[in-house]
């Protein structure tokens, strides 16, 4: 390619709605632009590294054994409907209708229309296990976008689902899209880990996310330096602790703690650790037989996992109660609330930390008060017990092989075990070898294909701009002339190169725009491109030409009859 027949448009300054570093290059580079809230359009230099995330995915798609259909943006709402999730995914999912009246979703992923098409085509186990992916826009109305390509409303994803006999079938296939992912992300060049997740509204048995490591991800990953135990937070198990609770030592006594709602300042106020306190969550859940008011009590410096407490039985579908509601059932404002003395009757819940604490602190219902000395089984009756808090750094492994550790990652892909979840409200059936008929046992794989430009730009860019792996970087090679258009010399030697590595299979541009070096480089160290050529008259006479990789420090000269084989060298490498 040469770049006067290319379209680049750089800028100096992001724009000032640009607000991550991603963004903000992305933006700078010329690479997307904002048409609006959530929604870009691809230029054309982000538009090449799309094509080249896209080409890999197809390449290990295949390589698995996946076929490759395309689904509609567009999908009825009686499929939706079928699976019931027409009203539970809620304002995301983007809801319209046609000429005729007749409800439709911009779909934000494709479950629905994959298991009707496995319903419709496939009735024997002669034709399972079967696994088919797409690359397709999604569309998902975000309440807030933000971040660029990181969170918009307008995506592209590639989304994967295999259909199996029966479970160990399904398990075979997941294993294979696993294994998958981890040659995709290899093959992107970027530092991933993959870790156990909740399944969420997706639904199913099991599953794994795929994350981008970068100190600016939204997810915290947690992990065990000594073991292979990798999960997401939300999944994350915190593990009781291995001590008995200790004997009572202390009596409870209402404790004045005027203006302190906050458990750091209570216990700063009474001269103890935030461990010693306890903090109190109320929650709501609607039953048929009326509202449940929950307690949830947490150890003063632990937070709440909202995904574990949705899992404790009976709060499956909870919310945080409101201020009115806690003063009916507590007599008190948040800030004193605690499980002695509530003025109805709530269900009460502890963290596996706090059911082994004794002489706690904790609220008395009362504004300005506390309880300190308070214990278990003496001042209020032994607690519901379940996992509810956030791990944190050095608990415990759930394996037993050593403490936890904590990074931040970005997610870009996800893998599920989904079972029947799918397959039985949309009686997706196959006859087996005996002719009892059967549900097919499906998987769902996706990667976030816009996303990836985002994570890979936060784990890799430095104060000139994006450092792109090579291979999904726009370009993998510039080819920058001093004087293309003013010494024969030069341009000679730059169109023999550039035919040469055009030949070898190298994706390179040649700048032949006359651009002063200063700005030729800096438009080529923000855009990322991961090697550069220099051809100058003052080399030439040696029959030299400067390499430079975009992380290097400095030039490196390289004789110009071997400069093919040594990029060749480096794109291998």
């Amino acid at each position: 390619m040469r770049a006067s027949r290319f379209f680049i448009s750089t800028l100096k300054e992001a724009p000032s709605d640009a607000e991550i570093i991603s963004h903000k290059l992305m933006m700078r580079a010329g690479m997307i632009k904002r048409l609006g809230s959530g929604i870009y359009t691809y230029m054309p230099m982000g538009l090449r590294v799309i094509r080249k995330v896209e080409k890999i995915l197809r390449e290990e798609m295949d390589r698995s054994g996946a076929v490759e259909l395309l689904m509609p943006v567009v999908q009825p709402a009686e499929l939706w409907q079928e699976t019931k999730r027409w009203d539970k995914m809620g304002p995301e999912l983007m809801r319209v209708k046609d000429r005729h009246g007749r409800d439709f979703a911009i779909q934000p992923t494709s479950e629905e229309v994959i298991t009707d098409v496995a319903r419709s085509e496939i009735k024997s186990y002669k034709k399972l296990p079967v696994n088919f992916y797409h690359i397709q826009t999604k569309f998902r109305d975000e309440r807030r976008p933000r971040f660029g390509l990181m969170r918009g409303r307008e995506f592209t994803m590639k989304d994967a689902y295999s259909f199996d006999r029966d479970v160990a079938g399904m398990q075979q296939s997941y294993q294979i899209m696993y294994d998958a992912y981890v040659r995709i992300f290899n093959r992107f060049g970027l530092q991933f880990r993959a870790v156990a997740a909740d399944n969420g509204a997706i639904g199913g048995s099991g599953s794994h996310e795929f994350h981008v490591i970068a100190d600016t991800g939204e997810d915290a990953l947690v992990y065990c330096p000594q073991s292979d135990y990798a999960a997401n937070i939300e999944a994350a198990e915190a593990l009781a602790p291995v001590t008995a609770r200790v004997t009572a030592t202390q009596e409870l006594v209402k404790t004045p703690t005027p203006g302190k709602s906050k458990c750091e300042d209570v216990a700063a106020l009474l001269g103890l650790p935030l461990s010693r306190t306890v903090k109190s969550i109320v929650l709501a859940a609607e039953k048929e037989t009326g509202k449940e008011i929950w307690l949830l009590l947490l150890r003063g410096d632990h937070e709440l996992n909202e995904v574990k407490a949705g899992k404790v039985p009976g709060l499956g579908a909870f919310r945080f109660a409101a201020e009115s509601e806690i003063m009916e059932w507590f007599g008190s404002p948040p800030g004193y609330l605690g499980p002695i003395g509530t003025k109805k009757p709530v269900k009460i819940v502890a963290d596996r930390t706090v059911a082994t604490m004794s002489d706690f602190v904790c609220g008395a219902n009362e504004t300005d008060f506390h309880y300190t000395g308070a214990n278990w089984g003496r001042d209020l009756p032994e607690p519901l017990v379940a996992d509810l808090r956030n791990v944190v750094a050095g608990d415990p492994s759930p394996d037993g092989k050593g403490e936890l550790a904590i990074q931040r990652g970005i997610e870009v892909g996800h893998v599920f075990q989904l079972g029947t979840r799918y397959s039985q409200d949309m009686q997706a059936t196959y006859l087996d070898e005996g002719g009892k008929q059967q549900l097919m046992q499906m998987g769902c794989y996706g990667i976030g294909v816009t996303r990836i430009l985002g994570a890979a730009i936060e784990q890799n860019f430095d104060d000139k701009g994006i450092i792109w792996p090579a291979s999904i970087a726009p370009f993998e090679v510039v080819i920058c002339p001093m004087g293309y258009d003013r010494s024969e010399s030069v341009k000679a030697e730059t169109d023999k190169l550039y035919d040469a590595l055009l030949a070898a299979g190298v994706d390179a541009v040649l700048d032949d725009r006359g651009e002063r070096p200063g700005a030729m480089f800096a438009d080529w160290e923000l855009i990322g491109v991961p090697h550069r050529i220099v051809v100058g008259e003052r080399g030439l006479k040696e029959g030299m030409l400067e390499y430079q990789g975009r992380r290097d420090a400095a030039a490196t000269p390289v004789a110009a009859n071997d400069m093919v084989a040594f990029i060749q060298g480096r794109l291998a490498n």
